[in-house]
């Protein structure tokens, strides 16, 4: 099991940033793909057309979003940490991902940069 800890600069404010994180229209704007979400603690979550499933542990609006993603039935809980912060430049979103199976931390580590932060950072140029 690996971690990831990134950050990244956006150009938008916070709330805008927390918004396109958790609505669902705003993700499926943006991804391209179906989206479920509700930005409620215990709620659960899709993304990419059920490519990412997990639970909303704990929802901050705009400033923090804590999920637990599913690999499969026998992996250790990998937990998001999602937070945000004002920014001179916009925001700053600090990333950390804990316990990504060895097999999937490759794709998930381009995938934070370039399908979900790539792709965020492209919707707010």
């Amino acid at each position: 099991m690996k971690n990831i800890k990134r950050y990244y600069i956006l150009n938008a404010e916070p709330k805008d940033i927390f918004n396109a994180l958790t609505n669902k229209k705003m993700l499926e704007i943006w991804t391209d793909e179906t989206a479920k979400m509700e930005p409620v603690s215990g709620s659960e979550f899709s993304l990419w057309g059920g490519s990412i499933t997990g639970v909303n542990l704990e929802i901050e609006e705009n400033k923090k979003i804590v999920q637990q993603w599913f690999f499969g039935e026998d992996d250790e809980e990998s937990v998001v940490t999602i937070k945000i912060h004002p920014h001179k430049k916009g925001t700053s979103v600090e990333l950390i991902h804990t316990n990504i199976p060895d097999e999937a931390f490759e794709n998930i580590s381009e995938g934070w940069d370039d399908d979900y932060f790539g792709a965020l950072n492209e919707l707010f140029l």
